[in-house]
């Protein structure tokens, strides 16, 4: 693995993720109570033994590189590094990143150095777990020039994907972008066999995560202009190279929209959720904060997840995700909650308008609470309608109330 280099992409601006990226880039939105999106695949590197990590950063990257050099330190008596290329203007390019392939264009002056043959591709905002050195393994033996991670699903979900078709030694013959047409899709169906006995669906998604031989990349990169991996550059370089499918059979999630973000931290909270954080072998890395642990006074809590450093009194905390130091006073109700918590202590001796954290007497329900929110006394949150809403003080997205970091919800509102 020390002949494999690491490109882990920041992200987009996830406009599908605003508010919650009103502040900051997709890959540092807390996800789990505690963590960021960008410590998925950074572990994932590490549990693999990758120690040559570039970030590709651009939209709102302060929150993102405070917490990757906070967390992420090697030793001094290693090779390995872990650099940040945020998007720059130079005297070459004066433009920001276009596209997920002219972000690695643009880096390829700082790439070439690396004493590698192997390049990975990376996520920098999905939640999986990844054995990367099987994945490696698989791209050497089938000798690809490039290897894609492709998920199977079934052909509803196709229409919305990047759809892989294999041949029996899972090469990859042909590729359509979120296709519709019947047709197209009947074509792009793969056998039974090609996937593997355990495998139940016929469709392979391509997961955006890629493997290349370092100089295939260079070569594919510094010919054209093209500016998408999913989009353009894979598409083209099936006719020209050796490209081959890594059948990933596990729990992927594309952390895309407000729906899927919400119902991956939900999932959290059940008694096997899918993607588990309880791996004492691979942990996922994250910034250690220490802080006390939470303290619960007569309250009822219900297949929630409580953070370390949160202060929970006489409520009641069902199916919720509650984030550190987060404070919840007494007579409240939290039911299908993510709340991100604080990234402080408010002083009790200078308390303000509103306490960080949730007051009393609160109904909250299919509710998104960002960092430092301030929830008044008596609010209520239960909102049972299908319309799309923007205020200054939430947003409503697939039903989901969301309220932006570091708003103040006043007393005794209501949002139904």
């Amino acid at each position: 693995m020390k002949n494999v280099l690491a490109i882990i992409l920041g992200g987009g601006q996830g406009r599908r993720l605003f508010p919650l990226t009103k502040f900051r880039a997709k890959p540092a939105v807390p996800i789990g109570g505690k963590f960021r999106l960008i410590d998925i695949p950074i572990s994932n590197c590490l549990h693999w033994d990758i120690k040559k990590i570039f970030i590709l950063t651009q939209f709102n990257t302060m929150s993102l590189h405070k917490h990757i050099t906070d967390t992420y330190k090697f030793d001094g008596f290693s090779k390995g590094f872990l650099h940040i290329l945020a998007a720059q203007q130079t005297i070459d390019d004066k433009n920001w990143y276009q596209g997920t392939a002219d972000a690695v264009r643009k880096n390829l002056r700082y790439i070439k150095p690396a004493e590698v043959d192997y390049i990975v591709v990376l996520s920098g905002d999905q939640l999986y777990r990844i054995n990367i050195s099987e994945f490696i393994n698989f791209h050497i033996k089938s000798m690809a020039d490039i290897t894609i991670a492709s998920k199977p699903i079934n052909r509803k979900d196709a229409q919305g994907l990047g759809i892989l078709k294999i041949d029996h030694a899972r090469r990859i013959t042909d590729f359509a972008e979120k296709p519709e047409d019947k047709n197209i899709l009947d074509s792009l169906f793969n056998p039974s066999d090609y996937l593997g006995g355990s495998v139940k669906e016929n469709y392979l998604a391509s997961m955006g995560i890629y493997i290349f031989n370092k100089n295939v990349l260079f070569e594919l990169l510094e010919k054209n202009t093209k500016e998408d991996f999913g989009k353009e550059i894979i598409p083209e370089s099936i006719k020209e190279k050796k490209v081959f499918s890594f059948i990933f059979d596990s729990y992927w999630e594309d952390i895309g929209t407000m729906k899927s973000f919400f119902k991956a931290n939900l999932d959290f909270t059940v008694p096997v959720p899918q993607f588990n954080f309880y791996d004492e072998v691979n942990p996922i890395y994250s910034y250690g904060r220490f802080l006390p642990g939470s303290k619960i006074r007569r309250s009822e809590i219900d297949n929630s997840l409580i953070s370390e450093g949160s202060i929970i009194e006489n409520s009641k905390i069902s199916g919720s995700v509650v984030g550190v130091r987060s404070i919840v006073e007494e007579g409240s109700e939290l039911n299908r909650v993510v709340m991100m918590g604080a990234d402080f202590y408010q002083d009790p001796a200078n308390p303000g308008k509103n306490q960080v954290g949730v007051g009393k007497n609160c109904f909250l329900k299919n509710v998104i609470i960002d960092k430092n929110v301030r929830i008044g006394d008596g609010v209520v949150i239960d909102y049972r309608g299908t319309e799309k809403v923007e205020t200054d003080l939430y947003h409503i997205i697939d039903g989901i109330v969301v309220i932006p970091k570091n708003i103040v919800i006043p007393n005794n509102m209501k949002i139904e």
